[in-house]
């Protein structure tokens, strides 16, 4: 690893400033920087569109299930609430701790061990899914137990035990999407969720109006929208020459220490799940608002706005940890702190540009939803809130990506509970209950655990030591016997 005695070590200040400062104005550097912010978009336009696809199939299903009826409607978007929060979210975060292990392998060119590391990872998801399945099975009872009406419990438990399949299948998704996306595979990547997209509209129709099933054929639409999915790009995988190098067939060695990957797939979990949690509860808190029907919308409106705007910086947040994860694993230091600098910057237009946009619509957004006119006003006095919160939570999107690329999951997690749980809720719970801001009360306060969260991470970044992380990246995927002209 080639270091500079220059660069040893670091103030406070100089990691984001001074990366490529020995160039700085020259021809040179702005090649680097413009060769740089076309490799984050490659990577990121089509993981974004890939996102939003997977995003939607859930939303398509529920669409056809609001045909059936209010009820059903209730019931089977109650039951995806439940089964995002007790199950995929578990599952994703899992999967997310393979770009650190497989994006740091892939730049040490250790090429086949981002096989055994996807298949050591599909191993425990596949495990992991068995106690999540027991509870989506008992999803009406769980619903009953937390007081939710019991009419809809008993159509969301119906809905989420037909689901039960699309959870064995997300966590194999999860990981064959993560193993393409660390070897800068991302094409593939969105057109087969194109694909699988296309299929599902025909899917739940077939499903939902045809065969007789109702809303329980939106569940098993997901479950089969998912195999198809996971067998396209298992079959890419298998028989693509893109992967010839990291995929070499199934091996026994992948059953082996399984802690390696437990000791970044928990915190991994950890971190992801605490997020999600805490925009969810936002939601179950509105209920207990005065006019909670009204304020139940407008907050739905306003998350399914910002979920869908979030794969923005969800793109260059997964780019960034390619990035940042392949350089460091090359041994590469400055190489990754120059893609730090540069999707902090596009983060940072792209944010600008967003709320802008949100902002002159603010008026207009809620007919989109809504004809009611106070549920229009509620909206446009939400957006600039809104506005506001997608840009915070833009940046400490591409931050969080930045975390797993090096594998600072476990502070990550640390970082998440102290910003949601110690200040986010309890802000949003004091603005909303007793300083009876309603709705905009809860917005503020995730907006106060987005602002905490963004500091800390800002803060982690800019201190870092890059030549010290590379060495780390080394480390983790060669083990104590780093080979000497790797080290040196």
């Amino acid at each position: 690893m080639e270091r500079e005695s220059s660069q040893n070590s670091w103030s406070l200040e100089s990691p984001l400033i001074r990366a490529g400062e020995e160039n700085r104005g020259s021809g040179e550097n702005r090649r680097q920087i413009l060769g740089e912010v076309k490799k984050q978009l490659r990577l990121a336009g089509p993981l974004m569109i890939s996102g939003i696809l997977q995003y939607c199939m859930h939303v398509i299903s529920v669409m056809f299930v609001g045909h059936l009826g209010e009820l059903a409607l209730s019931g089977a978007a109650m039951a995806t609430s439940f089964a995002t929060v007790t199950g995929f979210s578990f599952l994703l975060g899992m999967a997310s701790s393979l770009e650190t292990l497989c994006g740091q392998s892939y730049g040490a060119k250790q090429y086949r061990m981002l096989g055994i590391h996807m298949q050591r990872a599909m191993f425990v998801l596949l495990i992991v899914s068995i106690p999540l399945a027991i509870i989506s099975a008992n999803t009406r009872s769980i619903l009953i137990f937390l007081g939710q009406d019991r009419d809809i419990s008993e159509e969301a438990g119906i809905y989420a035990c037909f689901m039960i399949p699309s959870l064995f299948a997300y966590g194999l998704l999860m990981c064959l999407v993560r193993f393409l996306q660390t070897q800068n595979i991302v094409f593939p990547v969105m057109l087969c969720s194109g694909i699988t997209t296309l299929l599902h509209i025909l899917t739940c129709w077939v499903l939902v109006f045809k065969s007789g099933l109702g809303n329980k054929g939106a569940a098993v639409a997901n479950a089969i929208s998912y195999w198809i999915n996971v067998l396209l790009l298992a079959s890419y995988v298998r028989f693509s020459s893109s992967c010839s190098k990291t995929w070499t067939g199934f091996s026994k060695e992948a059953l082996y220490e399984i802690s390696i990957f437990l000791r970044l797939g928990i915190p991994s979990t950890v971190m992801v799940c605490l997020e999600w949690w805490s925009f969810e509860m936002m939601v179950l808190l509105s209920g207990l608002l005065p006019h909670p029907e009204l304020e139940t919308s407008v907050l739905s409106i306003c998350l399914n706005t910002s979920s869908v705007i979030w794969m923005i910086p969800f793109g260059l947040s997964t780019a960034v940890s390619t990035r940042v994860s392949n350089e460091l694993g090359a041994g590469h230091p400055v190489a990754a702190r120059l893609a730090v600098r540069v999707v902090l910057m596009t983060a940072i237009a792209g944010g600008t540009l967003v709320a802008s946009v949100l902002i002159s619509m603010h008026n207009i957004w809620g007919y989109a939803y809504s004809s009611e006119i106070q549920v229009v006003k509620r909206i446009a006095a939400m957006m600039p809130i809104v506005a506001v919160s997608t840009f915070v939570d833009g940046l400490q999107c591409v931050l969080s990506g930045i975390a797993r690329g090096c594998g600072w999951q476990k502070i990550g997690a640390f970082i998440n509970l102290g910003s949601y749980y110690l200040v986010g809720i309890p802000s949003a719970i004091l603005m909303s209950f007793v300083l009876h801001l309603g709705g905009k009360g809860l917005w503020l306060g995730i907006i106060c655990a987005l602002l905490v969260q963004l500091i800390c991470l800002l803060l982690v970044t800019i201190r870092t030591n890059w030549e010290e992380e590379a060495k780390k990246a080394r480390e983790r995927v060669y083990g104590s016997g780093i080979p000497v002209d790797m080290a040196s």
